[in-house]
């Protein structure tokens, strides 16, 4: 996941320092918030910060007037143009020789399906989880979930997420597989600003969220009955999920799982008359799980506990009732 310094949100007065530090430390984007009427003031700073840095600009434009910021975008060489829909007026007319990528940002309140009919014009999707432009606000963990929902109604499009982004945050936002995250007042006003960012980048604990803050919910699982099933069934529920694994419960509990690791096994028993091959064989009746109040410091520490890779973590409340899975294949992606 790429980290964006928002730039504005420092509270020193010495931009140029800034720039300084943060490019000593390979950062990805400085992130700029642009206003309508602030054109020429924020003008000014991105040439005077092209002047003493190659790191690209990450320019975010809020105001009702496309056609101004598509040419800022063009006279200061941006790579990146983000507009809030919301400010917008009149029709969008996204250039189409454009040299930097082009996304829009949608504010929590605005409905996902907004976006539906920009989605050939644009290059990613921003989605702004406090107030735009305005730093220091607290990241609400339902932004999880729209994460999520963004990802799945838009599966092309990469997602980068903007405000109260502070360490275990961006974590759970790696988990989730968001491309870029902007991080301002944790970052940029950091007494140690090397250790902000490599929290952001490898942050591995914490512990104000819960697991069941951000895991999948059962509706979006392959999920069997185990004794009602067959191997074809079983079979068939993970070729068309494509998730790597199915889980079986009875009467809403937890009672194994078929992984592909699983099912190579089965099969591998039965390789001389696969015939024989009845469910039993492909199924871990024991699986590693985790409660849905654990925190993600007490999830990374079960994972380094456990000597073999774990691609993926079953929860259960405290009677074993199966409430949903985290999935670690974003993470290992983005991580690799």
């Amino acid at each position: 996941m790429k980290i964006a310094a928002s730039l504005y949100s420092t509270n020193l007065q010495d931009l140029p320092s800034l720039v300084h530090e943060l490019d000593a430390l390979q950062l990805d984007y400085f992130h700029i918030d642009c206003f309508e009427g602030q054109e020429q003031k924020v003008r000014k700073d991105i040439l005077a910060i092209q002047g003493i840095s190659d790191t690209p600009i990450d320019l975010h434009a809020i105001g009702a007037s496309s056609e101004t910021f598509f040419q800022l975008a063009d006279d200061l060489n941006v790579k990146q143009l983000t507009l809030q829909l919301e400010n917008l007026e009149g029709e969008l007319s996204v250039p189409k020789n454009r040299t930097y990528k082009f996304g829009l940002a949608i504010v929590n309140d605005t409905s996902l399906a907004s976006l539906a009919e920009y989605t050939q014009d644009i290059d990613y999707i921003l989605l702004m989880t406090t107030t735009p432009g305005k730093s220091g606000g607290t990241f609400q963990k339902s932004s999880f979930e729209r994460i999520r929902q963004c990802k799945k109604q838009y599966p092309k499009l990469p997602i980068f997420v903007d405000g109260g982004i502070n360490a275990e945050v961006s974590f759970v936002l790696r988990l989730l597989g968001v491309s870029q995250a902007v991080s301002g007042s944790f970052l940029v006003n950091h007494d140690n600003i090397a250790l902000a960012l490599a929290d952001l980048r490898f942050h591995q604990k914490g512990s104000s969220f819960l697991v069941e803050d951000f895991m999948l919910d059962k509706a979006s699982l392959p999920l069997i009955n185990k004794h009602s099933c067959s191997v074809k069934e079983l079979i068939q529920t993970m070729d068309d999920f494509g998730m790597g694994f199915v889980l079986l419960e009875e009467q809403g509990k937890l009672v194994g799982i078929c992984s592909n690791a699983d099912l190579r096994k089965g099969i591998l028993k039965n390789i001389d008359d696969l015939n024989q091959l009845q469910v039993e064989d492909m199924i871990n009746s024991t699986p590693i799980t985790i409660s849905n109040q654990e925190s993600t410091y007490e999830m990374i520490s079960l994972i380094k506990a456990t000597n073999f890779p774990i691609l993926f973590l079953p929860v259960v409340d405290e009677e074993k009732n199966l409430k949903g899975v985290i999935t670690f294949n974003e993470l290992i992606k983005g991580e690799g």
